[in-house]
């Protein structure tokens, strides 16, 4: 071989690798900005209930090990004390208590996110991403009325998800069956289902009638139809070959959470992963009967913290470890009692499962809204950081579509900031404040629901302000929160919210109430594009 060719050669080679490499570098550089990004929802579980935060009568060293991969946030909130308004907000980027009915919903409630809006899944998809849930839904079906024997929808599959596989409401709600996109699954047409939450249906027994085949007593709210030896809130019949049995549940949802993520692994993917512990009924599988010390509610979460170790193991087995981010919280905050007499109350013993914080689900305490929260991304979120940043759910949608390119629509996400620094643990800088919710309960016939009053504060800093309005309530035992009068509490001198300040401070009460005042007239929190801002987005 001549010298000029063997040069040649070389040369050819040469430019290949370098064509290769600059090729290699891009696709890394997209997979980076693009990463499978996937969202897992726990229901009820509390800021002390992880080890992670401080717990020391449980351990879940499967959530430990995220943590330590990642930033832990020791001030995330869930955007409302409820699950139903808490998951409007991730998804649409909007405080649900701008929106009409997005309290907690019965079972056979319609869909309170319409076809056509802009939500999380709807971004994602547009950027590329296939898109998926599974588990908890809870947002409401159909238009008022559901056929559960035919084709359902309005629902996921409308607002931007590809695939779903998901339960219509909560476990504690008929109908106990799984969805699987548009139709139940396992049903047999000769059994239809039928639903209703105002009388009883069929002539199967519920636990009012029968309460000595229960696993655990009931309170009159959850003492509808019994499924699987524990009686549900509303009344059903039919379906019997579609209705899950609890103990297995989480092993079924776990399983087509790994399948969505095995059938996508070759393009970008979002999945919300909308786990079910540790909310009631707390039956979890005989492996982790006992194992906690603390009855129903403590194996439940070792079940939860079993199962996210189980699916983080799945992504390293599939090589998507390192190219996922993964975003781990609650829905709202814990309750030991929820209408169901699984002695969660009486052997918590020690564990504290709101941390420092007051009271827990269904409050406007810090306790009903501060939850755990970690921000998992090898090479993308700082390992091993506990963030003070203030963070909220609702702000997901406007970081996370900065993250993929995707511009926000003024109209739409209008409460949803671009957090990314915060986010990924690179600054303690989050929101200057955030608004946190509740609703009172109110009891109607065989359901509770948040159709009461709604209760607001404003976190500014280490201060918060309580809305005034209502009188001190509680519900199921856990403080509301609600006085007559405004309050205002120090957290960082006072985390429990004994000591309301509002008396020696009226002039910090004043300008806080106007500011929450203002941020409810303007319709938004984000502030709106300017003509420049609108130039630059087109």
């Amino acid at each position: 071989m001549s010298e000029a060719v063997t040069r040649r050669t070389v040369l050819l080679a040469g430019t290949a690798l370098v064509c290769s490499t600059v090729a290699h570098a891009k696709a890394s550089s997209s997979r980076r900005a693009r990463p499978n990004i996937i969202v897992i929802y726990a229901d009820d579980l509390g800021y002390g209930d992880l080890s992670c935060y401080g717990a020391r009568t449980i351990a879940t060293p499967n959530i430990d090990r995220l943590a330590a991969g990642g930033t832990r946030f020791a001030n995330a909130h869930s955007p409302s004390a409820t699950c139903t308004p808490s998951r409007y907000a991730l998804l649409t980027g909007d405080y649900a208590w701008r929106a009409s009915g997005t309290q907690i919903l019965p079972g056979d409630a319609p869909a309170i996110i319409q076809p056509g809006r802009f939500t999380l899944p709807a971004m994602l998809k547009r950027a590329g991403y296939a898109t998926g849930v599974v588990g908890k839904w809870h947002l409401g079906l159909g238009n008022g009325t559901v056929d559960w024997n035919g084709e359902i929808g309005p629902g996921p599959l409308d607002i931007g998800f590809d695939y779903g596989f998901y339960m219509p409401a909560t476990l504690d709600r008929v109908p106990t069956v799984l969805i699987e996109n548009r139709r139940v699954v396992n049903l047999d047409r000769n059994d239809p289902i039928r639903v209703d939450y105002k009388r009883k249906v069929g002539d199967e027994p519920t636990g009012a009638e029968q309460p000595q085949q229960l696993k655990f007593g009931a309170d009159p709210e959850h003492s509808g139809t019994i499924v699987n030896g524990i009686s549900r809130i509303g009344y059903m019949s039919g379906g019997e070959k579609a209705r899950w049995s609890d103990e297995a549940l989480s092993d079924v949802l776990l399983g087509k959470a790994i399948d969505f993520v095995r059938a996508r692994k070759s393009q970008p993917f979002f999945l919300y992963y909308a786990v079910n512990e540790p909310h009631v009924p707390r039956a979890p599988h005989p492996r982790f009967v006992g194992k906690s010390g603390m009855g129903p509610r403590g194996d439940a979460i070792l079940q939860l913290d079993w199962t996210v170790g189980a699916f983080m193991r799945e992504l390293e087995q599939q090589g998507l470890a390192n190219d996922t981010l993964v975003i781990f919280s609650s829905d709202n905050g814990p309750i030991l009692f929820d209408g169901y007499a699984d002695h969660a109350a009486e052997l918590a013993g020690a564990h504290r499962i709101s941390g420092p914080y007051s009271s827990g689900k269904y409050s406007i305490y810090e306790g009903g809204t501060r939850v755990p929260m970690i921000v998992h991304w090898p090479g993308g979120a700082r390992a091993g950081h506990v963030s003070r940043a203030i963070v909220s759910h609702v702000d997901l949608l406007a970081s996370l579509a900065a993250m993929v390119g995707q511009p926000l629509p003024d109209d739409q996400a209008v409460d949803s900031f671009d957090l990314r620094p915060a986010l990924f643990g690179h600054s303690d800088r989050g929101r200057d404040h955030v608004v946190e919710d509740t609703k009172l309960m109110v009891t109607n016939g065989a359901s509770v629901s948040g159709s009461g009053a709604r209760v607001l504060a404003l976190r500014v800093g280490d201060w918060k302000f309580v809305r005034g309005g209502a009188q001190p309530s509680a519900f199921h035992g856990n403080p509301i929160g609600t006085q007559p009068h405004d309050q205002l509490f120090n957290l960082a001198r006072d985390p429990g919210e004994h000591h309301d300040l509002a008396a020696q401070q009226p002039a910090r009460v004043r300008a806080m109430a106007a500011q929450l005042d203002r941020i409810e007239r303007d319709g938004r929190s984000r502030p709106p594009l300017t003509r420049q801002s609108r130039k630059r987005e087109a």
